[in-house]
């Protein structure tokens, strides 16, 4: 069951292509959240993308004809696409987009003056205690759509039913708290069939639209993840991470989309708190390891670009599959999702996903912490500057396994290309784990050993 998709943050159409056929296919991701397809609002800025002028399908990620082409590559590949869908408003002020669509005035090449709520600015106050502010009223001056209107539900579920026409199978909601639950209730009965939805909805305690109301039309961004996981990890201890999930006050796992960072809160925008991001090194792979391992939410992979410290700014000017070179880890595209550590974790959640629970947690009390997925899996994080050596029970067949953070098994099971974990005859493991490093082994990652070599 492949369990974990991955947002490819300002790729072009061409890149995630060629990346769905060469990596994530064969590494097991199940889908690809895309930055908004639409006509947008001119200008290199990463979130001038959030600032629909139509919904045609031309924008700095490539034309309609490159758009089907990625999602017939990617469907062929066994990816899924999501499609990031800009549903609560339209461009701010006037100008010409990316099709060459001309706007102003709340009037858009589909909707006119009448489509938005009047105009009202969302101040910070009003999120803690004026609902009506922060679902009628602008948020950052953009066109607020008056999603209640039949027309606008019309319009955008038409939008999203020719995606699903392409092939699309999901989409991101942006700034679903901006919009009533009613309204997405009334949009998603217009839209066919039951595609994945997931909505962005920042609740992080206090505020007067809570992410609980959103539960009924899709999946929600659980913020609250990404915080204290990254509080944690910073400044706590893994110890404390036994009943992580529900046990913290989150929305149920089977609702909940969860990320170590996303776009936004990577660069300190919606949400953001002690988040840890590829600047942080293996920090990061230690915390994506613990996500892609512990049974909770629906997790998302965050590919970046080195940002160089601008939150502004737009992705880099070279395609990531450029000519045959892979413009990936030294160059500005960060691509994390290749990282060994994260990937490896993305196989292990694919392997263990039958056995939804977490067994033998065992941890030092402050950061060295290891758990089971029952006889799935088994992992360690040793996150101190000494040595992780401890004795720890598993529910694993024993024999030899790849660690699979660090490398894979041989098409003929026989050998591993990296580190190699032995779960004893009483299902122990010895565990040896140097200083902030990992181990996962899974049941499909067991050398084959009985053969004479």
């Amino acid at each position: 069951t492949p369990t974990t998709f991955v947002h490819l943050f300002e790729w072009n159409w061409q890149d995630v292509a060629q990346e769905c056929e060469q990596y994530l296919g064969p590494k097991g991701y199940a889908a690809v959240q895309v930055s908004p397809p639409n006509e947008h609002i001119t200008g290199s800025q990463w979130w001038t993308r959030y600032q629909p002028v139509s919904y045609e399908l031309q924008s700095r990620g490539g034309n309609r004809a490159q758009f089907i082409d990625m999602v017939n590559r990617c469907s062929a590949a066994g990816v899924d696409i999501y499609v990031d869908t800009l549903i609560n408003h339209m461009a701010a002020g006037s100008g010409t987009g990316t099709a060459g669509n001309s706007f102003g005035n709340k009037s858009f090449p589909i909707y006119s003056p009448q489509d938005f709520h009047e105009s009202c600015t969302i101040n910070n106050s009003d999120y803690g205690n004026d609902r009506y502010r922060v679902q009628n009223c602008e948020l950052v001056g953009l066109a607020d759509l008056d999603t209640a209107s039949n027309y606008v539900q019309n319009t955008i579920a038409a939008y999203i039913n020719d995606l699903q026409a392409i092939g699309v199978k999901g989409f991101r909601f942006d700034a679903s708290k901006h919009v009533a639950a009613s309204d997405i209730q009334s949009l998603m009965a217009k839209v066919n069939g039951s595609p994945v939805v997931f909505q962005e909805v920042i609740d992080q305690g206090g505020e007067a639209v809570g992410a609980s109301e959103y539960l009924s039309t899709g999946l929600v961004t659980e913020f609250k993840y990404s915080t204290e996981l990254g509080n944690t990890f910073r400044n706590g201890s893994l110890a404390w991470l036994s009943n992580f999930g529900e046990g913290w006050g989150f929305m149920p796992s089977s609702s909940a989309v969860v990320f170590v960072d996303n776009h936004d809160n990577q660069r300190g925008h919606g949400g953001a708190g002690n988040v840890i991001t590829f600047e942080d090194g293996r920090l990061y792979d230690l915390a994506n390891v613990f996500m892609l391992a512990y049974p909770y939410g629906y997790p998302q992979v965050m590919s970046s670009y080195d940002f160089h410290g601008d939150t502004d700014a737009g992705g880099p000017n070279v395609p990531v599959h450029n000519n045959g070179n892979l413009e990936c880890f030294a160059s500005n595209w960060k691509c994390e999702h290749r990282w060994s550590y994260i990937a490896g974790g993305v196989d292990f959640r694919n392997n263990t996903a039958d056995n939804w629970a977490v067994t033998n947690w065992w941890d030092n009390t402050n950061n060295q912490i290891s758990f089971g997925r029952g006889s799935s899996g088994h992992m360690a994080i040793n996150k101190e500057d000494s040595t992780l050596t401890a004795t720890v029970q598993t529910d694993m067949a024993s024999g030899q396994y790849c660690n699979v953070l660090k490398g894979e098994l041989s098409a003929d099971a026989k050998s591993c290309s990296g580190e190699v974990i032995t779960v004893n005859s009483d299902g122990t493991i010895n565990l040896n784990i140097g200083a902030w490093d990992a181990m996962a082994i899974h049941k499909n990652a067991k050398l084959n050993t009985s053969s004479a070599s």
